[in-house]
Order: C-alpha cells, then sequence, then structure tokens
C-alpha cells in the first residue's frame, strides 16, 4: 500500500485465485491471496486531470486483463494475459482524462470491451482490439461507469454535458450516434461520480453526486415514479447497490439509505461515525463497508 498514489482510487479485481491492483503511475500488480505478487507491469506516469488520480478500476474476462489509461498526455487501452502479465494488445486512444471503468459485453457470444469517453462510447473486440462501434454524446470529466445487461449499455455523464443514454449493443457496427441502436437518450439529473444501478429491468441513478435519485423502465427511458430527494443523504460518491429487494445509498458523511428496490421508498437509516466513498460490496449475507478509517463487516 506505500506505493499507492495520494489520489488513486482504482478498485481492485480477482479472480478467485489471484488479485489485481492497479496503482495508476506506479504500475499494475499480480498478487496472490496470500500477498505474495506474482508479477508488475510497468507503466508510464499518468498525468490526471485535476490532480485527481487515476480513478479506472481494471476489467477481467477470462484470462484477459483490461485497463484503460485515459489521461491529459498520450492515452490508451491495454489488454494484458492474467497469468504472465504479458502484454495482448494496446490501442491509442484520442480521449481526455476519464475515470469510468469499462465494461465486458457479450462475454459468451463475442466478448468485447466497451469504454467511456468524452469523443464517444467505443466497444473493442477482446482478442484484437479493433473497434467495433462508436457512441458520441458524453461530457468532459466522465467518471461514472456504464452497466450492461441483456445486449444494452446504458452510460450517463454530468458536467458541460448532461446526457444518460441506452444503446442496444447487438449488431453494432460503425458510427451508431444517431441510428436507432440508440433506444432512448434523457439530459434530466443524470449522474456524475456515482455509477448507475441496473437491476430487473429498471434504471436507478444519482443527480450529479447529489441525493436525488431517477428510476426509469430500462428498455423504454419512461418513469414510474417521480424522483426523490434522499432523506438524511448529503454529498454521495459510493454507487448505488442492491440486494434483496432493497437499495443502498451511503454518503460522504457516514449514513447508509435503505430503500424499497420497486417504490423506492425509504425504509432505514443507518450511521456509522466516518465518511464513506466506496460502495458497499455484499456477499451472500453479509455487507462490506470501506470507512475512512475502517473496514466494516454487517450479517
Amino acid at each position: 500500500t506505500h506505493e499507492t498514489g495520494t489520489w488513486a482510487s482504482a478498485s481492485p479485481i480477482t479472480d478467485g485465485k489471484r488479485v489485481y491492483a492497479f496503482f495508476g503511475s506506479n504500475g499494475l500488480y499480480c498478487i496472490t491471496l496470500d500477498g505474495k505478487v506474482l508479477w508488475k507491469k510497468e507503466l508510464a506516469p499518468l498525468k490526471m486531470k485535476h490532480g485527481h488520480g487515476e480513478g479506472t478500476s481494471p476489467a477481467l474476462h477470462e484470462n484477459t486483463l483490461i485497463l484503460n489509461c485515459d489521461h491529459e498526455g498520450e492515452s490508451y487501452i491495454l489488454a494484458i494475459e492474467t497469468g504472465t502479465g504479458k502484454e495482448l494488445w494496446k490501442k491509442e486512444r484520442d480521449e481526455p482524462t476519464s475515470w469510468a471503468t469499462p465494461v465486458i459485453a457479450h462475454p459468451k457470444t463475442h466478448p468485447q470491451v466497451i469504454v467511456l469517453g468524452t469523443r464517444a462510447i467505443r466497444s473493442y473486440d477482446l482478442k484484437t482490439g479493433e473497434v467495433l462501434w462508436s457512441c458520441r454524446g458524453l461530457s468532459h470529466n466522465v467518471v461514472a461507469s456504464p452497466v450492461f445487461e441483456q445486449g444494452n449499455l446504458y452510460a450517463g455523464s454530468s458536467y458541460d454535458t448532461r446526457a444518460v443514454l441506452a444503446i442496444n449493443t447487438v449488431g453494432a457496427r460503425g458510427d451508431i450516434t444517431d441510428t436507432d441502436h440508440v433506444l432512448w437518450r434523457a439530459t434530466h439529473r443524470p449522474p456524475y461520480v456515482p455509477s448507475p444501478l441496473l437491476v430487473k429491468n429498471r434504471l436507478y441513478y444519482l443527480r450529479h453526486y447529489q441525493n436525488i435519485l431517477t428510476q426509469r423502465e430500462s428498455l423504454t427511458g419512461k418513469v414510474p415514479h417521480p424522483p426523490i430527494r434522499l432523506p438524511g443523504l448529503l454529498n454521495i460518491y459510493a454507487s448505488p447497490v442492491a440486494a434483496d429487494g432493497k437499495i443502498y445509498i451511503s454518503d460522504q458523511q457516514g449514513a447508509t439509505l435503505v430503500l424499497d428496490q420497486k417504490t423506492t421508498q425509504p425504509l432505514h437509516l443507518n450511521r456509522i461515525d466516518e465518511s464513506i466513498n466506496a460502495s458497499l460490496a455484499i456477499s451472500l449475507n453479509q455487507i462490506f463497508l470501506r470507512g475512512s478509517r475502517h473496514l466494516y463487516c454487517i450479517e
């Protein structure tokens, strides 16, 4: 941990045997579950906008690890073999700084990596790095990561351009910005820092990083219930998560609000005596919560 950057906030990812941790300009590490470093890949220093540090996390599919490095220099996306750290392919990206984590789409048929960006959302062939399709419409400072289900991608940004896009990726090729592959667009209350939540054909997202929650039908974009202001919450960096018919949202003041997933009505408000920036992690009947000073397990 002594090698992490001051502002770096990328999350590690695991395949159950090894952990892959991106420490920004300090490189990418492959570590066993008992702490042994198997390999390390050196990376050129990244020049992140506003000095915020690197926030994008690696994406993993079988034996391929994907790392997106958009910054104020020569941006690129990189595919790495998990067992050895060997570079499989590298593609330049005409993009400024972004912090969104790539998503792996169509893993069983034609695996592709979808990456958000200021100039375009792009899909890359997982094996070759070939750009399959692109779609314009997001802002500068892309932070929130996309979500994907049943062939559809949902992405949002809020900065100089406010946008939420629903994209049908099945059969998409080339520039699909003004085609029927874009199922719907919205400009009201899009997310900035927290990523959207997609569960049971419903899309949930927060306005900017404020305590206003919007729910949409994912296929149509319709709003079944008016947006609500979340009681007891203020600034929110953590992304909403769902389990057992409930939605959990934590804020920077240490509060976690529990909502009914269908109606978005508040059920409970819980607090800890420290701030929360990281999203909750849920495993079986346990919730893991990372505060500014402690790691909590709630069962």
